[in-house]
């Protein structure tokens, strides 16, 4: 009987073990997902006694958004589409937040407090044309008020209660360009300024009731004008001459025109060509001239008048009413770690309301943009506060004195990521978590062991939850031994490289790229510089950031080394000469500093580093080293290789001509490039041979010189279903980079892109629209060397008759054969990745970005060229799947759960140390990261592996296997006295 007992306790506690799982208690501890905006360019306050105080934003990224003025959080935010940017925000009726996008011809309400939609109203619109949007302020929420939008060439009058279009005007007409609409207040005229090529003002007067049009006046200025335009009230405007030198004036009173000229020459000595900034302030406004900022009023003739100067580096805020029907601006500058705000009165700019020193964190580059706000203090006197977009696009408040909270808005929109190993933990520190007391140690695992049996309390659950958080170590600063901690770099479009951790997805460091030659380089590329290895621990390993002085490719570079631990700039330099193309060599020096070559635009490229060892290298490599370029806008692929030396007095001894070695040109009117890849250079391959079901041997084509190359017919280029299927069609190439040969050429008639694939290995899997079939189709194509054949004969070897040591070149023809397969998908797709593990052991899933902002994670095996409608014995074996016209979309593989990863551009994997397991980090307006086990983790147990279970376990078979052999020995001694 008390065996039975204990072999019952004993399968009771296995069980356990095996069956132990938890699910909602495990979120978020393998992966964390970050919300963001992006850089805001529109804002305004809601700060209304009753209900949260919020400020309503819209950014570069088309989010427009609620935030809580308090903490910072995001109470609300839509996402809109990446061609429906936004042109203006407003507050409609106290309850409805109005916004204006696509250019003006679509106008939205939101539901203030919770952000659903009301209503939306797409407007008329004939030609791209300034988009201008006016909501009615200060109105009662029992009464309508037109809200007045131009747009297309059109201006509407709009119902705020409903969106409905009360009646619209057409100003379309040829070489009519609207600036400025205004409605002076109580006023039922709304007057519309414009130019006609840019030599006429223009002024209509329109009913704002019925819009029909009460008077036309129009003058023309003989000078020009430059388009740049300024409102200082209600009926005049101040605007550029086509030189940009003379400040004309331009009075509209009862629909009269007339201009006041005043050069700049005469308002600043030594003047150049002046700029007109956006602050709208009263009867004033600011100028940028010689690098400074001037302050302009405008007197009642139209006179001008300097009345104050400022740094350029100065931001201004539009002004706004405060006490005794007077208007305030703020005026904010930053000066080294120090940021100042002041707050003056439009007309008495001697009266400082307000005087401020903020101290900052870390250097956020220059203040760009600046909002105001004003408050009624417990005193009854004003109290301001200021909300800032910094040149790093980080959006911080400013009140009384202090930052009350700043968020990172930079990191939504991340143009770079590459990742990096954590320094190792020092002498003397345990790796692992230890438990400081008895106590701790046993509470801890009794918790675990409650957890393991299901009798645990929901306050355990939350109790388990940071236990596990707290031991796990995840957040240390230090590598660990499964490579589980890694820091990702993220570069960003304003020029900072974020250092994030992969625990808890924390900013390490930060760093913002600088430049003498230019104000605010754009931050371009992100390369490994720098990993030491074992025997070089002493140094740390360091990052290149590729940046470029504006947008134009042919702009002047700017390169930027960091050190990947502390994140400070090791160095930096304005090279002189523009990027087109980074290319990485796989060489490095003595220190291990990787080579690196940069094309310009004159068709030279230019050595890194550039020290004497790095140049010896480079020309014992001279002659093997290849590139290609593609023209997306000629059709034209071309490889080059090095030719000689640069000659010229500005050239150095790392400057190198090419010259053109291979060519292959699409017709342009028959195939249009949409897209290009290749493999990941450092990308590990496990094994070049497959065992076919047939046990046939086949070698995998594993190439670092393949490029992947889609074409779409001219008329396919355009958006889906623009096309019938017989006017386009997609054709897929594989070409070899070395040769220029066209090794696979694969047609798909009916077919149209986007088109997005993913690269690994010896296949490649692309995602395209099938016009016949009216779906998205996946084709998936592998390529194997039949020129090696001859090696799967067993005797040869056996005989030393196999060549294992034939030279292997790119020029020799391949003997390659290809199978593919297509298959249907039910989503269309933003982008493709692949899992990647540190021997390449791993079975691959291909991560998928959908249209919904998710990632699915699809085995590998589901796109398998191999599949059959009924497979063998021997397919089944190896595992493969049964042929089916389309690819399951399974709910539970989201590696997002139920979160979104708004705006989606990357996906960017890296492997850990251990080989089941695999980083996957996300990135668009928001930041995803998660770990991956695509076989599951066979390689190590789990962090919610119960210890305490299996010592007991452990414990009870001892103690069982003890009482068994006492009661055998009795029972034997008992039939040995009969």
């Amino acid at each position: 009987m008390a065996i039975r007992v204990f072999l019952v306790l004993v399968l009771f506690l296995s069980s356990a073990i095996v069956s132990f799982s938890l699910y909602e208690d495990q979120a978020g501890l393998a992966d964390w997902h970050q919300r963001y905006i992006g850089k805001v360019k529109h804002a305004v306050f809601h700060t209304q006694k009753t209900g949260r105080k919020r400020v309503i934003v819209s950014t570069e990224e088309n989010v427009v958004a609620s935030l809580d003025l308090r903490h910072g959080e995001i109470f609300w935010r839509h996402v809109l589409g990446t061609k429906d940017a936004i042109d203006g925000v407003g507050i409609a009726l106290g309850k409805y937040v109005i916004t204006l996008s696509s250019e003006g011809s679509t106008l939205r309400a939101w539901n203030l407090p919770d952000g659903q939609m009301v209503w939306e109203t797409a407007l008329h619109s004939a030609h791209h044309s300034k988009s201008l949007l006016s909501v009615p302020i200060n109105l009662k929420v029992d009464k309508d008020y037109p809200i007045t939008v131009f747009g297309g060439g059109y201006l509407h009058a709009v119902s705020a209660l409903d969106g409905e279009v009360l009646w619209e005007k057409d100003f379309t007409a040829e070489g009519f360009e609207v600036q400025r609409v205004l409605q002076p207040l109580g006023s039922t005229v709304i007057y519309v300024l414009g130019f006609v090529n840019l030599s006429e003002a223009v002024v209509y007067q329109i009913d704002s009731k019925i819009g029909e049009v009460v008077a036309q006046k129009s003058m023309v200025f003989p000078g020009g004008f430059s388009g740049e335009i300024s409102s200082v009230s209600s009926d005049k405007v101040v605007v550029l001459d086509s030189k940009k030198s003379i400040l004309v004036t331009i009075g509209f009173i009862d629909g009269d025109i007339s201009f006041q000229k005043t050069p700049v020459s005469d308002l600043v000595e030594n003047s150049g060509n002046a700029e007109i900034l956006s602050p709208l302030l009263s009867n004033m406004l600011a100028v940028k001239v010689n690098k400074r900022t001037i302050f302009v009023k405008v007197g009642g003739e139209g006179k001008l008048e300097v009345v104050d100067s400022l740094s350029d580096e100065t931001a201004m805020s539009d002004s706004l009413p405060v006490a005794d029907d007077q208007e305030a601006f703020a005026s904010v500058h930053h000066e080294g770690s120090k940021i100042h705000l002041m707050v003056k009165l439009v007309n008495e700019l001697d009266n400082v309301l307000l005087r401020e020193t903020i101290q900052m964190d870390q250097h956020r580059g220059r203040v760009h943009k600046v909002f105001m706000n004003n408050y009624v203090r417990t005193d009854r006197s004003n109290g301001f506060r200021a909300l800032i977009v910094m040149e790093d696009h980080s959006l911080l408040l400013l009140q009384q004195g202090a930052i009350v909270w700043s968020r990172e808005e930079g990191l939504a929109s991340v143009t770079d990521v590459t990742t990096a190993e954590l320094p190792v933990e020092k002498d003397g520190v345990s790796v692992a978590k230890v438990e400081h007391t008895l106590f701790e140690w046993l509470k801890g695992h009794v918790l675990k062991l409650k957890g393991s049996l299901l009798l645990a309390s929901p306050e355990d659950v939350v109790a388990i939850q940071e236990l596990r958080v707290k031991s796990s170590g995840k957040n240390k600063l230090t590598r660990d031994h499964n490579g589980f901690r890694k820091l990702i770099l993220a570069l960003t479009r304003a020029g900072k490289l974020f250092a994030l951790h992969t625990g808890d997805g924390r900013i390490v460091w930060s760093m913002l790229l600088k430049s003498q030659a230019c104000e605010r380089p754009n931050g371009i590329s992100l390369y490994q510089w720098q990993v030491p290895h074992h025997h070089a621990m002493d140094k740390n390993p360091s990052v290149l950031v590729v940046g470029r002085c504006g947008s134009d490719s042919s702009a002047p570079g700017v390169l930027s080394f960091v050190d990947v631990y502390t994140g400070k700039e090791i160095t930096s330099s304005d090279i002189g000469h523009s990027v087109v193309q980074v290319l990485p060599l796989p060489f490095t020096d003595s220190t291990e500093q990787r080579l690196h070559l940069i094309a310009d635009t004159v068709g030279h490229v230019h050595l890194y580093p550039k020290t004497s060892e790095a140049l010896s290298i480079f020309q014992r490599e001279f002659q093997n080293i290849y590139w290609y370029t593609v023209g997306a806008d000629d059709g034209i692929i071309r490889g080059h290789v090095m030719k000689s030396s640069c000659s010229g007095e500005t050239a150095d001894e790392y400057c190198f001509t090419t010259r053109e070695l291979w060519t292959v040109v699409f017709p342009s009117e028959s195939e249009k490039i949409i897209s290009t890849l290749t493999r990941k250079p450092n990308e590990v391959v496990h094994t070049q041979a497959k065992v076919n079901t047939d046990q046939d041997l086949l070698y995998k084509y594993v190439s670092r010189n393949l490029l992947f190359v889609a074409t779409v017919s001219p008329k396919g280029a355009g958006e889906i279903g623009s096309v019938t299927p017989e006017e386009s069609s997609l054709v897929v190439y594989l070409i070899d980079t070395i040769t220029g040969r066209i090794l696979h050429r694969l047609s798909h008639q009916g077919c149209q892109g986007p088109v997005h694939a993913v690269f690994s290995e010896n296949w490649v899997v692309y995602h395209y629209f099938n016009l016949r079939a009216h779906k998205y189709e996946v084709t998936v194509v592998e390529i194997y060397d039949q020129s090696r054949a001859e090696n799967k004969n067993v005797w040869k070897l056996i005989l030393g008759k196999h060549n294992l040591t034939a030279p292997i070149t790119s020029y020799s023809r391949p003997e390659v054969f290809t199978k593919s397969q297509s298959y249907f998908f039910a989503q269309s797709v933003k982008t493709i990745a692949v899992t990647s593990t540190a021997k390449g052991i791993t079975s691959k899933q291909l991560l998928i970005g959908t249209i919904g902002d998710q990632i699915l994670a699809l085995d590998k095996r589901f796109v398998d060229p191999r599949r059959t409608l009924n497979p063998s014995q021997a397919e089944k074996e190896e595992g493969i799947i049964p042929l089916t016209d389309s690819l399951p979309i399974i709910p539970q593989s989201y590696v997002t759960h139920s979160h979104r990863v708004e705006g989606l551009k990357g996906i960017v994997t890296a492997p850990s140390k251990l080989e089941s397991t695999t980083h996957v980090f996300a990135y668009g307006v928001d930041l995803f990261y998660t770990r991956l086990a695509p076989s599951k983790t066979y390689d190590s147990l789990t962090d919610d592996f119960s210890y305490a279970l299996l010592l007991i376990t452990i414990v009870a078979l001892v103690a069982a296997i003890y009482i068994t052999w006492a009661l055998s020995e009795k029972k034997e001694l008992s039939e040995k006295w009969r």
